[in-house]
């Protein structure tokens, strides 16, 4: 009843946002220097800031046309790899570049929003690498004639998308992905897979939930199970081509998000519309970017949302060494011996708290020293490792210096 709750007021509301869109986009276009009346501006601005407040639920573009690669600007492509039903392999091809680039696969979070999310740490591989990423799809779009995804299943597309690019390629993954992504490096350790990846990078992923619990763990094991799939579990309405698959809504994940931080986010859109009144339009359009990538939400599986709370946060496996492929086959992270392991933590991360990550790196007991490196960046939060001028300047170089030396 919720997700039809939800689905109904957003329909209610749907008019209204038009309204307010369409007076901003009339009123800067036909009333002129009249636009500029203080009271105008005000109307306009509050108009803007409540059209944009919405959820979406498609995939944002990644916008990623050009970037640099040495001291020459070259064209990016987007094309879809490998096309599997709850998720493309997406290529970032550049077809300008002739010097073969060290092949990056970025596993994405699979956590209520699009891959999107990742636009800058791509944008910022694509200087020294080819790279390629795991490209979620909102299970409700996905008929259930497709069958179930899981965690297990999970891990089976990284394998997958791995063995479509050959040996040689290097893994990253972001939050809560790196437990997958190193179960399928264990796995493909242990069967001497020529595609396991040369190296592994971690960045802020709950590997030990036993480590500084943050609020996210916290809200995870105050619960039983039976509480998640009775309460947070709904059908996707009839309307939409996954109609009647049980998964996890994405609004109800970005809800809880916000609630940790719903102070920030208020003064962020009491900021944005003193920006638009005062018309400082590069300001206002770096709060309305971020937010449309924000409001952006997918809807996960149920199946794979219940078993990554079980496994990952309530029983805590991969940690405890207890966690099981497909319910028989125990996952063994000494068989990694070969693939390089580096870890990135950020200081201020209240979802992923200091030392969940780093903790990869003693289940890895086989790993010689010299394939161990934990890097901690000062000064940012969970997002600050994967977005933003310190990622760039200062987290990227560790990944970069890695591969080299794996390469």
């Amino acid at each position: 009843m919720l997700y039809k709750g939800y689905q109904a007021f957003s329909d209610l509301m749907a008019p209204a946002r038009f309204a307010a869109d369409t007076a901003v986009r009339l009123g800067s276009r036909y009333l002129g220097p009249i636009a500029d009346n203080p009271w105008l501006k005000r109307y306009f601005a509050l108009n803007e800031v409540f059209a944009g407040a919405k959820l979406t639920h498609r995939r944002p573009d990644y916008a990623i046309d050009r970037v640099m690669v040495g001291n020459a600007e070259v064209d990016v492509f987007e094309e879809v790899v490998l096309d599997l039903p709850f998720g493309d392999l997406l290529h970032f091809a550049k077809p300008d570049v002739q010097t073969p680039q060290p092949r990056m696969l970025v596993v994405a979070p699979l956590s209520g929003h699009f891959a999107t999310l990742l636009r800058n740490t791509v944008e910022t591989l694509l200087r020294d690498h080819d790279v390629y990423i795991m490209d979620w799809k909102n299970a409700r779009d996905v008929p259930l004639v497709e069958g179930r995804f899981g965690f297990d299943d999970y891990v089976d597309y990284i394998i997958r998308f791995m063995h479509e690019l050959g040996p040689g390629t290097h893994m990253l993954a972001v939050c809560q992905p790196c437990v997958p992504a190193r179960v399928a490096t264990a796995l493909m350790a242990e069967d001497r897979d020529p595609c396991v990846p040369r190296t592994l990078t971690l960045r802020g992923g709950a590997v030990d939930t036993r480590v500084s619990p943050t609020v996210v763990n916290e809200l995870a094991t105050s619960n039983p199970y039976s509480w998640f799939e009775n309460n947070v579990i709904y059908k996707v309405p009839a309307r939409y081509a996954g109609r009647g698959r049980k998964v996890y809504p994405g609004f109800l994940q970005l809800t809880a998000f916000m609630s940790m931080n719903s102070g920030r986010h208020w003064e962020q859109q009491r900021q944005l519309y003193r920006h638009l009144v005062a018309g400082e339009e590069q300001a206002a359009t770096k709060i309305k970017d971020f937010y449309d990538e924000y409001f952006a939400v997918l809807d996960l599986s149920a199946d794979f949302y219940l078993e990554t709370i079980d496994k990952v946060f309530q029983r805590m496996l991969l940690a405890k060494g207890e966690l099981t492929y497909r319910g028989e086959r125990k996952v063994d992270c000494n068989a990694i011996r070969r693939t390089a392991l580096l870890t990135v933590e950020g200081e201020r991360d209240d979802i992923c708290a200091v030392g969940q990550t780093a903790a990869a790196h003693t289940l890895c007991s086989s790993l010689r020293p010299h394939l161990k490196r934990h890097y901690l960046q000062l000064g940012v939060g969970h997002y600050g490792v994967f977005s933003g001028s310190k990622w760039e300047k200062q987290v990227y170089p560790q990944v970069r210096n890695l591969v080299l030396a794996m390469s």
